[in-house]
């Protein structure tokens, strides 16, 4: 500025300085002002120049300065912005994501929410980072408001579909004030600012100025909280008008004013040095008219800057009403550095800062004006209209025509008129915006608002998505079509029915304006409905019909939507004439339904409906009555008829029902009773068919559902079904089909409709992994009822084969077979004329046929083809080439062995045996031994040993058996025993058999015999010798070991380990090798065949072991050499020692224990526990996905498992819990106002505290935690069995640097006076607030720094104090000696609101500075003041001295009667002091007290008026005062007496336990009463007067105080510690109880070594003790030690007395029972009873836990053994009777006559045997 004014001193004749910047410069910007920073010249160049242009000056001024004019009145266009560019825009929309801004000019940009401040942004990042709403993020829509003005600056242009501009913008401070600096910042600045923090003392403002920190204290923003937002706190993001009150430090430290007084009559000044880059838009400035056109005027301001009004910124007042050196105040509307042009307006609204616009929008919009004139043009612009009101209106240039090419710029002339149409209003210019398109004139509607509910609409598709389709209805109107809404019926595939650029027609159910969003519907019905439209509640009268559609179906009815969201209900019995149970099976969702108004409450929103029409009604819609004509015939459940195919769907058949022609379904699964002959049944019909014996299962409002099934016809038929709920009974088998499969269990539907469910545990008499590889959907179960619900009508059943099997397996399984092959030659007569159905049924099993070789597959197995089986698949398998070379071309002749009709498939075998089968004579029920030879979905074809012939045995022995595990599946090769039920083969072409109950499973090798691959292996001799090279052929590829055959017979074995030298990770060693290719390899060991050890080579098996070879390349070459010994597993473990890093290969991941196997070598097995597979929980939860078998893998050996035979390994990198070690963890339990027990790796046990949660302390820490999360967590401590642990993100993840908002404190040396700190109460006591700053620090609060209200007792602070809550309090002192911190909440200390609220009406805390006034005024006469002085210190020691409520206030009596006469003002102070109670915490002080107290407060405040009231008392005032003081101290005293009230203190505590002293529960509680308030050592002195206290005759009351000092040092003290407690509790009572307490004490607090080592301790110590052995047995089994639980029984037996083995092996059995393995127990008991058969107690005790944990069947087979005993009739008795009692309860009438008639055998047998 220096040089500028050196150039161009102020001052001088205005209008000659005007003419020559006129002269010297094309526009009226360029001033000499800018010109000179760049043209920099000499004067002698500079006078040349001049003299040069001096002839030229006076031609071309006039010019110069018209075309000047000209261009610089040009309005603004979006070409014309540029980024960088500022300007002053209005918030017109506030959106979720963005705000729209109307900018000057008509144009409009938008500002993304990006782009509002940093801390904005941030806090934006934070909630996408975490997933989860943030705290203190406000959307837009409440930190913006429509009107509102804010300061842009423009950031890019965007160019939209169709051409159009999108101007980007932000009101980021740093992108509006990027030209200011600390420098350039003065008092008065007005600049713009957004909210980044929020302090206690006020806000930290983001200005955009790096270095400079700008303030707004609390008491400057009071104003502005009044006027704008009545007292709300300011928000994050909030944009503020922002006033410089104050500048320090060079302008790097700024205090800000936003008082609406203040900014709006802030007016930009000289002063403050502004330039043209850093001038602001919105500063209102004093400006002088420089030139007036009719375009507009120019003004000059700031002395140096020119800028320009346009004709639409002219305010109310013409231009030709201002004349040139006039001054007005303007405001800056735009600045563009880059071409130095300023724009301001005159308009009035804008000459107050921070005033928000009120008008935004015109009822004008939409209308057509037929004639409005043109004011002006502009080329670049548009057009200024006036219209017939005189008003000004704006057309954009692009809306002057319908094309560019039709534009034509002559037509548009000052005063020619044109027709347009207002589209849009300018809140910044405020003026219409017009369109002349035309067809935007005759458009029926502009915007949203302009659109009903109701409405029929056409539009264009332009996008189908899977929520729905979007349709363009205008140019800027875009609709939804939900996808419920495409058609009537819901579209699988709506892409087939629309594409892109259809036309549609829909009509309008929704369309809300303020979120632009549009719902149309296409559902044919609605949109060519003539009845009345409802759209709102008001119009919905009784009586009214109209068309809705369903939105849910429910048991109470149907709920039915209309227009513009009126929802309606149709209750269950206004469905229809016809009763409906089940609305959800009659009608579905999106359904359109006519109905009639019954009732409707427009203020509830209720709307009543009924499908129930009128006649007039049913006469409008001609389905209607169709639907009712086919309503009339009705078909029963169970009812027998033929049907008509007549189209086939994906999941059944569509048919009529003969002959009434009424349709029905018929679904795929309901075909047959087996699953693969329901797919064949589909497969093969053909439309027109009929089927007979069809069944219908029910008929639901029109929708009738067929069944075909044989076994439901034939329930049916024999009247094997019920029909209602009450038929239902337990133990009922009831024949059904799932109807649907859930995780938990299937649901199974009956004939009738009812359904019952089968839960996972009883659905198979297997273990039940996933229930969908159990059952499929429609398939036949037979049902038992195990259960009722009578009140909420529901019942469960099993499937269990063993609980629904009513017959031998073998005959079962036998009908199973006959019925498939019945169905199946039905089937095959129904095959139709297609030719390939045809030549599959030609064919059948046993049949001969001579093929050719069509090929011969990688796997040995070959494709055949004759002129008989084109368009068909002939195999065989290599197993069934029988060991015959074949190529293509070859004839051979095969044997059928199974044709699969689905997949039109015929497997068939060339092995001998089966093409010449031997003749001899089979009978029925013969056993004979058989082989598989091929497996089918329903039966297994094998053939006789003997003979050769095929026979077919079925897989299921029941409907429900269908799963097997692996090892259960028949394989090819497997041998069998079999018993023959037919001789003669059928048409299907097989002898049927089924499988002998004696069965022998092995596989039979390819070889002849029947020997199976292991016998065959392990005779094999080889003279293999250790070292030795040898060549073979990979024969088979598993992902952990490659077999190699060395020759004909010889097989051998390569580990992963043995295959590359170096294994990269992630990759597969075995996939190296392929089968059939050639290896050279060494032999490293061998390994036994039966026992798996390597043999060494002097043994004398190992020539017939399987060799183990190697082809690493350096075992190849020598370099390194492998030699497998036979040593122990334990030394082969030794050399891995903990923290190695070993290569390890995936065996499987085992899901149920929730473990990695792998292998590391061929002999080394190893485990990865599920926390140390990766620190990445995603990994965790899908382990099975991301370990691959074989997988190569580098992990860290932790040690051996429990067994010492496996590694345990990890792949974190985590091999022990050292301080600082990050892992992962499952939580255990969570602790509300303690934290989290978490699982930790290596079995450990860790505690995370509150403090460690999280590095910003929240009111409900433990609330986002969930027993069973995974969670991240850092190990703080490992120390004497305890981890600590913190989920800490800055202990997590040290690299994060994210903001800490609450450190650790780990002593006090962290902990500083005056600091402000959080943290959680932990206890409210008398003496105060305990609060907890860390696990290891804890402060105190005293009442006084609670709150300035005089609280009566700490009862009063506990109704707003709790435990655990979150508080902010100030550090006041710090004693490290005696490690005390105490602390203050108060609202001056901390800045936040009173805990206690001032509404409770609690008088000040004001007696102090009373007090102190008084002492001033009366220093040498007040005698009585120091004696009240000392009554207070009395009162603050009662609780340490313990003096006695009693004789404390005898003494303030005595002391009151001598100030009596003369001294009224210290009786009133003495009422002050007796509140005793409040100190000591009693809540017995009526409110007459607090009346007094509040009297006396009051009265102190004015002094000359108490004393004067004083003196006047009289002799009876002052005995009635004296009788008001003995009330309430009888009152005292009786509170004080009174048994129910609560100990508040350390006094009270001691006052009860003189009372009592034997009573172990009161020093108990008065010892939990010190640890409350974390005074541990206090608590110990109380177990230690205890014990000294209580009687040596109470020994129980002893050892409870024992045990609670033990708890005590076990939780707060050290181990040492703990173990002197011990020592002395076990010389003072029972060692054994003592011993028996610690134990339980340890397992309570997971201190599972200490605890086992104790027990053994115990073992050797009280080894004939059985509760001993009991409790021990118990925490092994509590712990899953299940093994080690087991071996004690024989210990126990070995050291107890003979007398007490029965008892204790009849105790650990229960405990096998309650907590261990139930068939453990059984065994034991089983075994008891057989050594004492006569020990009726052990066979009531075996009864009873079989009663609770067993099954019925197992109960009763005990009870009939017990009842066959021979022992005493009075024992006999007492077992029928619980025998009797039993049947009564759980089984039915038969079993309880059964029970009677064993009785009365029994007593027959008596009688009998007396008289005999």
């Amino acid at each position: 500025m220096t040089s500028i004014e050196e150039n161009f001193p102020r001052g001088g004749k205005q209008k000659t300085t005007q003419e020559g910047k006129a002269a010297k410069h094309p526009t009226v910007d360029q001033d000499n002002l800018f010109k000179t920073q760049h043209e920099e010249q000499t004067p002698k160049r500079k006078k040349a120049q001049q003299d040069q242009a001096k002839p030229k000056k006076l031609k071309t001024e006039k010019k110069a300065v018209v075309k000047t004019h000209a261009e610089n009145f040009e309005l603004l266009t979006a070409e014309s912005l540029t980024d960088g560019m500022l300007v002053l825009g209005c918030v017109k929309e506030c959106n979720e994501f963005e705000l729209i801004i109307s900018l000057p000019n008509g144009l409009s940009g938008s500002v993304q929410v990006t782009r509002i401040c940093e801390a904005y942004s941030k806090m934006l990042s934070e909630q996408v980072a975490a997933d989860k709403p943030v705290k203190d993020l406000s959307p837009l829509a409440e930190l913006f408001s429509p009107g509102m003005l804010l300061r842009c600056a423009v950031i890019g242009m965007k160019k939209g579909a169709e051409g159009h501009h999108g101007i980007q913008l932000s009101i980021n401070p740093k992108d509006v004030n990027k030209a200011l600096n600390t420098a350039a910042l003065r008092t008065g600045m007005l600049l713009s600012g957004c909210i980044s923090s929020v302090e206690d003392h006020g806000y930290l403002i983001d200005i955009g100025v790096p270095a400079a920190k700008a303030f707004l204290p609390r008491e400057k923003a009071q104003s502005y909280f009044q006027a704008k937002e009545k007292g709300a706190e300011l928000k994050i993001g909030q944009y503020l008008n922002c006033l410089i009150d104050e500048v320090k430090n060079s302008g790097r430290i700024i205090r800000i004013s936003i008082s609406q007084s203040e900014v709006a009559a802030a007016i930009a000044t000289e002063v403050q040095n502004w330039t043209l880059n850093s001038l602001l838009p919105g500063l209102v400035v004093k400006a002088q008219v420089h030139e007036v056109t009719p375009m507009g005027i120019s003004l000059s301001f700031l002395s140096s800057f020119t800028g320009i009004v346009d004709i639409m910124h002219l305010g109310s007042t013409k231009s030709r009403s201002y004349s040139p050196g006039q001054m007005v105040k303007a405001c800056i509307l735009f600045v563009n550095p880059t071409s130095k042009a300023i724009r301001l307006s005159l308009r009035p609204v804008f000459l107050q800062p921070g005033t928000q616009l009120g008008h935004l929008s015109s009822g004008r919009i939409g209308t057509v004006m037929a004639d409005s004139r043109v004011k002006s043009f502009c080329k670049n612009a548009g057009a200024v209209f006036t219209l017939d009101d005189g008003t000004l209106a704006f057309a954009h240039l692009k809306h002057l025509s319908d094309t560019p090419k039709s534009f034509k710029p002559l037509s548009f002339r000052p005063g020619s008129k044109h027709k347009c149409r207002v589209i849009d209003y300018s809140p910044i210019d405020d003026l219409l915006l017009l369109s002349l398109k035309q067809r935007i004139i005759v458009a029926p509607f502009l915007r949203y608002h302009d659109i009903h509910p109701g409405q029929v609409v056409e539009g264009t598709v332009f996008a189908l998505k899977d929520f729905g389709m979007q349709v363009k209805v205008t140019g800027y109107i875009k609709g939804l079509v939900p996808r419920l809404h495409l058609s009537d019926v819901v579209l699988k595939q709506p892409e087939k029915k629309y594409s892109v650029g259809n036309t549609v027609k829909s009509r309008v159910l929704a369309c809300n304006p303020d979120t632009k969003t549009l719902i149309l519907t296409l559902k044919r019905t609605l949109v060519t409905s003539k009845l009345p439209i409802l759209a709102s509640y008001e119009d919905a009268k009784p009586g009214l019909v109209t068309h809705g559609f369903i939105v849910c179906a429910r048991e109470f009815g149907c709920i039915v939507k209309f227009y513009n969201d009126i929802k309606g209900l149709v209750p269950k019995n206004e469905l229809g004439v016809a009763p409906i149970t089940v609305p959800q099976e009659v009608f579905y969702e999106g359904q359109v339904v006519k109905v009639i108004v019954l009732k409707c409450e427009p203020e509830q929103e209720r709307l009543l409906l009924s499908l129930k029409l009128t006649d007039n009604a049913l006469a409008v819609d001609t389905t209607g009555e169709e639907v009712s004509k086919k309503r009339e015939v009705t078909y029963e459940t169970g009812q027998v008829a033929d049907v008509k195919i007549l189209k086939k769907k994906e999941n059944g058949l569509e048919v009529k029902i003969l002959p009434n022609d009424v349709s029905a379904y018929l679904p795929t699964m309901h075909l047959s009773d087996h699953v693969t002959n329901c797919k064949l049944w589909w497969h093969w019909l053909k439309g027109d068919e009929i089927l007979h014996n069809v069944v219908c299962l029910h008929d639901k409002g029109g929708h009738i559902t067929l069944s075909r099934k044989p076994a439901i016809i034939s329930a049916i038929e024999g009247g094997n079904v019920v029909k209602n709920f009450s038929d239902i009974q337990p133990g009922l088998l009831l024949m059904g089909y799932v109807r649907n499969i859930m995780p938990y269990g299937v649901f199974v539907e009956f004939p009738y409709g009812l359904t019952g469910l089968a839960p996972k545990s009883a659905m198979s008499d297997k273990f039940v992994t996933a229930t969908k590889d159990h059952f499929v959907i429609g398939q036949t179960v037979v049902a038992k009822v195990t259960s009722i619900d009578e009140e909420k009508q529901r019942f469960l059943l099993s499937l269990k084969v063993s609980d629904c099997s009513s017959e031998d397996s073998v005959s079962e399984s036998f009908s199973l077979l006959l019925q498939y092959f019945k169905e199946l030659q039905e089937i095959m007569s129904k095959r139709g004329d297609s030719s390939v159905p045809q030549k599959l049924c030609e064919f059948k099993p046993g049949q001969r046929l001579l093929l050719v070789v069509q090929e011969v597959k990688a796997d040995g197995s070959a494709l055949f083809s004759n002129i008989h089986t084109s368009g068909l698949t002939v195999e065989a398998t290599h197993r069934h080439l029988g060991g015959k070379n074949i190529v293509m071309g070859d004839q051979a002749t095969a044997v059928i062995l199974h044709v699969d009709y689905l997949k039109s498939k015929v497997y068939v075998s060339l092995r001998e045996e089966l093409l010449s089968p031997k003749q001899k004579t089979l009978t029925a029920d013969s056993q004979h031994p058989a082989v598989v030879q091929h497996v089918a979905s329903e039966y297994v074809v094998a053939s006789l040993v003997e003979t050769g012939h095929l026979i077919a045995i079925p897989l299921a022995s029941h409907f429900n058996d269908t799963f097997r595990f692996d090892s259960e599946k028949m394989k090819v090769g497997q041998s069998l025993m079999v018993v023959l039920k037919t001789t003669e083969a059928g048409n299907h072409g097989f002898l049927l058999a089924v499988q002998s109950p004696k069965k022998r499973k092995n596989v039979i090798g390819l070889q002849k015999g029947s020997k199976t691959l292991e016998e065959t292996s392990a005779v094999v001799k080889h003279s293999l010798s250790l070292g030795e090279m040898v060549t073979g052929t990979v024969k088979s590829v598993k992902p952990t070991f490659v077999l190699v055959a060395l020759d004909d017979k010889l097989i051998g074995n390569i580990h992963a380990s043995q295959i590359l030298d170096d294994v990269p990770v992630g990759t597969f060693p075995t996939s190296k090798l392929k089968v059939g290719q050639k290896v050279t390899a060494r032999v490293i060991g061998g390994r036994d065949v039966k026992t798996h050890r390597y043999l060494p080579i002097s043994h004398p098996y190992f020539t017939q072991t399987i060799p183990e070879l190697s082809v690493r390349p350096r075992e190849l070459k020598g370099e390194s050499s492998t030699a497998l010994c036979p040593e122990d597993i334990e030394e082969v473990l030794k050399p891995f020692k903990p923290g190695q890093m070993v290569t390890c290969f995936v065996k499987k991941y085992n899901t149920t224990k929730k473990w990695l196997e792998v292998e590391v070598t061929s002999n080394v097995r190893g485990r990865v526990q599920q926390l140390l597979l990766s620190p990445n929980t995603k990994v965790l939860k899908h382990a099975e996905k991301y370990f691959k078998n074989g997988q190569a893998l580098v992990a860290t050996v932790v040690g051996s498992d429990i067994t010492e035979t496996k590694l345990c390994l990890s792949l974190t990198g985590v091999h022990s819990l050292e301080e600082g070690t990050i892992t992962l963890g499952y939580v255990k339990k969570v602790i509300p106002h303690v934290g989290l027990t978490i699982a930790l790796p290596f079995g450990k046990t860790g505690k995370a505290s509150l403090f460690h949660l999280s590095d910003s302390f929240v009111e409900q820490p433990v609330e986002g935690f969930s027993t069973g999360q995974l969670v991240k967590c850092c190990v703080l401590s490992n120390n004497d069995n305890k981890t600590e642990v913190s989920l800490r993100q800055s202990r997590v993840n040290p690299k994060s640097h994210g903001k800490v908002e609450d450190t650790e404190i780990t002593s006090l040396d962290n902990v500083q006076k005056g600091q402000l700190v959080r943290g959680y109460v932990t206890s409210v006591t008398p003496s105060g607030i305990f609060f907890g700053l860390s696990d290891s620090v804890v402060g105190r609060i005293p009442l006084q720094y609670i709150t300035h209200l005089l609280v009566p007792d700490q009862s009063v602070c506990a109704k707003f104090i709790h435990v655990g809550q979150l508080l902010a309090a100030k550090v006041l002192s710090i004693n490290k000696e005696e490690n005390h911190v105490e602390l203050s909440v108060l609202p001056k200390d901390t800045g936040k609101p009173s805990i206690i609220p001032e509404s409770l009406g609690l008088p000040h805390s004001e007696t102090d500075t009373n007090f102190k006034k008084l002492k001033k005024r009366k220093r040498g006469s007040s005698e009585c003041e120091q004696e009240v002085k000392q009554r207070k210190k009395r009162v603050c020691c009662t609780e340490e001295d313990d003096s006695g409520i009693e004789v404390y206030c005898r003494e303030e009596e005595e002391e009151d009667k001598k100030e009596r006469s003369s001294k009224g003002r210290e009786l009133l102070r003495l009422k002050v002091s007796t509140n005793f109670t409040w100190e000591e915490g009693l809540s017995v002080l009526d409110s007459t007290m607090l009346r007094e107290r509040d009297q006396s407060s009051s009265s102190e405040e004015d002094e000359e008026d108490i004393q004067s009231t004083t003196k006047k008392q009289t002799r009876k005032n002052k005995e009635l005062e004296k009788q008001r003081a003995e009330k309430e101290l009888s009152k005292l005293e009786a509170a004080l007496m009174d048994p129910a009230r609560q100990p508040q203190s350390a006094d009270d505590f001691d006052r009860l336990v003189l009372g009592n002293p034997d009573s172990s529960i009161l020093w108990m509680q008065y010892m939990a009463f010190h640890l409350q308030a974390t005074e541990i050592e206090k608590a110990r002195v109380v177990a230690e007067r205890a014990l000294k206290t209580i009687s040596f005759r109470e020994e129980q009351e002893k050892l409870n105080v024992w045990v609670a000092l033990l708890n005590l040092e076990n939780m707060y003290g050290t181990e040492e510690a703990l173990m002197k407690v011990f020592e002395r509790a076990i010389q003072y009572n029972e060692p054994l109880k003592v011993f028996q307490q610690l134990a339980d004490i340890y397992a309570d607090s997971d201190k599972y070594k200490q605890a086992d080592d104790l027990y053994n301790t115990m073992l050797k110590r009280f080894r004939q003790e059985k509760s001993v052995w009991v409790k021990y047995s118990t925490f092994l089994l509590k712990r899953g030690l299940v093994e080690a639980a087991h071996r004690l029984l024989p210990r126990s037996l070995k050291c107890l007395p003979d007398k007490e083995h029965v008892d204790v092996i009849s105790k650990l059995a229960q405990l096998e029972f309650r907590i261990g393995d139930p068939e453990h127990g059984k065994a034991i008991f089983e075994n008891t009873l057989s050594t004492y058969p006569k020990r009726t107690d052990i066979w009531s005790i075996y009864i009873d836990m079989l009663i609770k944990h067993g099954c019925q069947k197992e109960v009763r087979d005990v009870f009939e053994r017990v009842i066959h005993l021979s022992l005493a009739p009075k024992k006999m008795k007492f077992f029928f009777k619980r025998y009797l009692e039993y049947e009564k309860k759980y089984g039915t009438a038969e079993t309880v006559q059964a029970v009677k008639a064993a009785a009365l055998e029994y007593v027959e047998s008596k009688n009998s045997l007396a008289e005999g």
